[in-house]
């Protein structure tokens, strides 16, 4: 009997948009970490893919871009059958709802494996209370081999809102690199206005679209700057990323007077070199799975305020490495950036805990070998049948 040459397993991810984005992030980890000898990889976006993937280091990668129009993808299912027959992927991986309804077509494609992620809600369902999508996974449930959640308030709904078992889903935290993101010298790059230790900076980095709320941020430094007008000598406001909500955040500044204390530069790639120069980090969001930029600036030994939405509250504790208020309410973030700013014991406190638990939870090798061992469970690499 002859056993047939090994080979490497090859992962079909399947995203919406490959552009910037934390679960992007994911996937350019896994292709970068996952050993070459074990994994080849394949990324297929519905509609495009962006500069974003230029972070991918792994020589071979195969980039593909559907350009899908809006609406349902039914259109594109025969495509995406021929594609994966061609392809023939070993696993299938998707992350959020958008790419689920793949999930069945690469069951009659014969894609062995079918790993879905959940990283987090969109604007559409904050909450995850949209009885329609509740009723989407519930539907494509059967065909997906194994759910993944990034945080516990995920998992505990996959659990109670899609009925999936605990036998077939797992919780795997989104993984930071700390040692690209450690504390360093407080700088900020040459282009920037301003500068740490003149300034003191409050910063956020994130996507500018309704459900990372950054307009909740330019309100709150707004009614910081209305309590204390002192503060207007030293506090500054940095945002990086783009997208629709950028110009109402310029207009909630521009009507306040404030605009020229704040640099919103658009999205940056040295986001590593501009955290540790910020006095603190907030997240405003409505809703969040596990932040990869929170977890990067809490590797940064940055003190962080973040809204009490998702899975964040699994991630700080208030008071211990991090402070949470509730979501929307403007005046309890300028409250929370007032004691920052005035208590700088405390800050530091909060930022090296923040570091401590990074480097000591949030491991990017952990997450990398957490999907390894997910994605050889539920496959032996055979070819797929014709």
């Amino acid at each position: 009997m002859t056993t047939a040459p090994s080979r490497p397993l090859r992962v079909l991810h399947v995203v919406y948009r490959f552009d910037i984005g934390g679960l992007e992030n994911v996937i350019v980890e896994l292709i970068n970490r996952l050993p070459t000898a074990r994994f080849e990889h394949v990324v297929l976006s519905l509609t495009t893919v962006g500069e974003f993937a230029q972070r991918v280091e792994t020589p071979g990668v195969r980039f593909i871009a559907l350009d899908k129009p809006p609406g349902h993808t039914f259109g594109q299912y025969h495509r995406i059958w021929r594609l994966m027959r061609e392809l023939r992927p070993d696993v299938l991986h998707t992350c959020n709802i958008a790419p689920l309804e793949v999930v069945p077509v690469a069951w009659l494609a014969g894609v062995p494996t079918r790993v879905h992620v959940e990283h987090g809600w969109d604007a559409p369902d904050l909450q995850g209370e949209n009885r329609k999508y509740r009723w989407m996974r519930r539907i494509y449930r059967p065909f997906v081999s194994h759910f993944v959640s990034v945080s516990a308030d995920l998992d505990r709904y996959l659990e109670a809102g899609v009925g999936v078992r605990a036998d077939r889903r797992s919780v795997i935290s989104n993984g930071v690199d700390t040692q690209r993101f450690r504390p360093g010298a407080d700088t900020l790059p040459p282009d920037c206005p301003f500068r740490p230790g003149e300034h003191w900076i409050v910063g956020a980095v994130g996507r500018m679209v309704t459900v990372k709320n950054q307009t909740l941020l330019a309100r709150a430094f707004v009614r910081l700057l209305q309590q204390r007008p002192e503060l207007a000598r030293r506090a500054r406001l940095v945002m990086l990323g783009d997208g629709h909500l950028k110009s109402d955040v310029e207009a909630i500044l521009r009507e306040a007077g404030r605009l020229e204390l704040a640099w919103l530069p658009g999205s940056r790639r040295d986001v590593a070199e501009v955290l540790p120069g910020l006095d603190v980090f907030v997240l405003p969001s409505l809703a969040e799975g596990t932040s990869c930029t929170l977890q990067e600036a809490m590797a940064c030994a940055r003190p962080v305020l973040a809204t009490a939405v998702g899975g964040t509250p699994d991630l700080i504790r208030h008071g211990v490495d991090g402070l949470l208020v509730p979501g929307e309410d403007s005046q309890a973030m300028a409250d929370a950036l007032m004691v920052l700013h005035d208590d700088t014991a405390l800050a530091e406190r909060l930022g090296a805990a923040a570091r401590r638990k990074a480097v000591e939870t949030f491991s990017v090798d952990a997450m990398v070998n957490g999907y390894q061992a997910l994605f050889a469970k539920h496959h032996s690499v055979s070819p797929m049948p014709v």
